[in-house]
C-alpha cells in the first residue's frame, strides 16, 4: 500500500476498516440497510468497550520522546 509522505497514521485506519470488514462484513447477506447498520455497530461497540491506547510507534518517532508527549498534553 503507498502511503504519501507525512501519513503514516493511515497505515493504522486502514487496520480499523480491514477488521470492521473482517468481523462485521465478511460471510454476511445482509436482508437490509438497517441490519448491516446494527452489525457494525454492535462491533464498533465491542471494539470501544476493548479499546486501549496506541503505543507502538517507529522506534525514532518524535512522538516517543518526552517533550514531545509534554507539548502535546
Amino acid at each position: 500500500m503507498f502511503t504519501p509522505t507525512y501519513s503514516s497514521w493511515l497505515n493504522w485506519i486502514e487496520s480499523e476498516f480491514a477488521a470492521l470488514r473482517y468481523f462485521a462484513l465478511n460471510g454476511t447477506d445482509h436482508r437490509s440497510h438497517g441490519e448491516q447498520d446494527a452489525a457494525i455497530g454492535a462491533y464498533i461497540r465491542w471494539r470501544n468497550q476493548r479499546a486501549e491506547p496506541k503505543r507502538e510507534f517507529a522506534v525514532n518517532s518524535k512522538i516517543r520522546l518526552p517533550d514531545y508527549l509534554a507539548n502535546v498534553a
